[in-house]
This record gives structure tokens, C-alpha cells and sequence, in this order.
């Protein structure tokens, strides 16, 4: 649905919400936003449906100070700081996990996509970004029941990041055949060549298989 200044307000209004109080009633929103009900029910479907849309915006307008340009590893390693950082800042947004987790996968796998063009991917990306994720998420949550203390969180990045990127000084564009397979796989996303859909489907396929290996 296309956005609209009510619709704008709506989320403004549940983002505001949300930051004051982890419980947020349909009626709360409707009166800071001066609509109906059946107006928040005609754009989001239900309040659920207006929470995670202002976490899905609120997250991926954070996200997005990631630069990608220059070293893709580095800024693998930026992006989990911010994830952690966004945590930290708004833990009522946060603890809507479920709505999160699909949004930091996409966002994820793109730039772990360039990381396979250069050849530094052991594993499929959007493997190696559900794998992250799950670390990141996990660790944000327990940032936020402790002290805060994110010296551990870097050492689990490092670890991590460790475990799915290889070094520059080891990247394998042309040669091993599961690198190759990774790095294929992002091509392929990016550029069909000229398969048809059941073609790439099959080349999918083997390519997975080859990159497990």
C-alpha cells in the first residue's frame, strides 16, 4: 500500500508509543495519531501490524548508516555494532524479535553477497546471515538483561565473523571449489544470465551442494 500522511502519522504515533512504553493500546494510538480505529485497521490490518512496520522502518532507517563501499568485512563488522547499538537504544522496539530477525536477514545478506563476489565466503549467504543473526540477536538480548558491558559482543562478532569470512590474503575468486560455488551463487542473484527459472532453480541447487562442501 502506498504510504500517505495518515498512514505517516500512525506510525509516528505508534513509534513514539512504543518508546514510552513497552504496552501500547490500540486506542493510545489512534487518539495521538486523531484517527479512527477502523483507519489503523485499513492500512496495517491490526495494531501487530502497525508495531512491526514502525520496527521494520525504525530498524532498517538505522541499518542503514552501514556503509558498504570499501571493505565489505568491515562494515560486516559494522553492521553488527549498529544491530547491537539499536538494541541498547530502543529495547521496547527490540523486543518485537520476531518482526526483526526476517528484517537484519535481508539487510544482511546483501552485503554478505559482495563478500562472496570477492571470494571470502565459506558458506552460502543467506546461510552464513541466519547464522549472524541468531548470534546478534541473542547477544543484544542479553546485553539488555546485564549490564551493557559490549566487550564480550565484540569478541563474539570477531569470532563469528571469523567462522563464515576467510582472510583477503586467502579469498578464492578462481580457484576451491566451494568458495567458487559461494561466489557463483551471488553472481547468479545478481545476474540471471540468460537461465530460465527452472534452470536456475537446478543450478541453485548444485551450487548449494557444492558450496556445503
Amino acid at each position: 500500500m502506498t504510504d500517505s500522511p495518515t498512514r505517516d502519522r500512525l506510525l509516528v504515533a505508534a513509534g513514539e508509543l512504543l518508546t514510552e512504553s513497552p504496552e501500547v493500546s490500540t486506542r493510545a494510538i489512534c487518539e495521538r495519531a486523531g484517527v479512527q480505529a477502523p483507519t489503523l485497521y485499513h492500512y496495517f490490518g491490526n495494531k501487530q501490524g502497525l508495531l512491526a512496520a514502525v520496527v521494520e522502518t525504525r530498524f532498517t532507517e538505522h541499518m542503514a548508516a552501514v556503509a558498504p563501499d570499501g571493505d565489505p568485512v568491515a562494515a560486516l563488522r559494522e553492521s553488527w555494532d549498529h544491530h547491537v547499538r539499536f538494541g541498547l537504544a530502543n529495547p521496547n522496539h527490540y523486543a518485537l524479535t520476531s518482526t526483526l530477525m526476517p528484517v537484519a536477514e535481508n539487510l544482511l545478506t546483501g552485503l554478505l553477497n559482495e563478500i562472496a563476489r570477492h571470494g571470502r565466503l565459506r558458506t552460502a549467504p543467506e546461510v552464513a546471515a541466519r547464522q549472524l543473526v541468531a548470534a546478534n540477536v541473542g547477544a543484544t538480548l542479553s546485553l539488555l538483561a546485564d549490564d551493557q558491558d559490549t566487550a564480550w559482543s565484540d569478541q563474539l562478532r570477531d569470532t563469528l565473523v571469523g567462522a563464515v569470512v576467510t582472510d583477503a590474503a586467502h579469498a578464492q575468486p578462481t580457484g576451491g571449489l566451494s568458495a567458487m560455488a559461494v561466489g557463483f551463487l551471488a553472481a547468479l542473484d545478481a545476474e540471471p544470465g540468460g537461465f530460465t527459472a527452472g534452470e536456475r532453480t537446478l543450478l541453485r541447487e548444485w551450487l548449494h551442494r557444492a558450496a556445503a562442501g
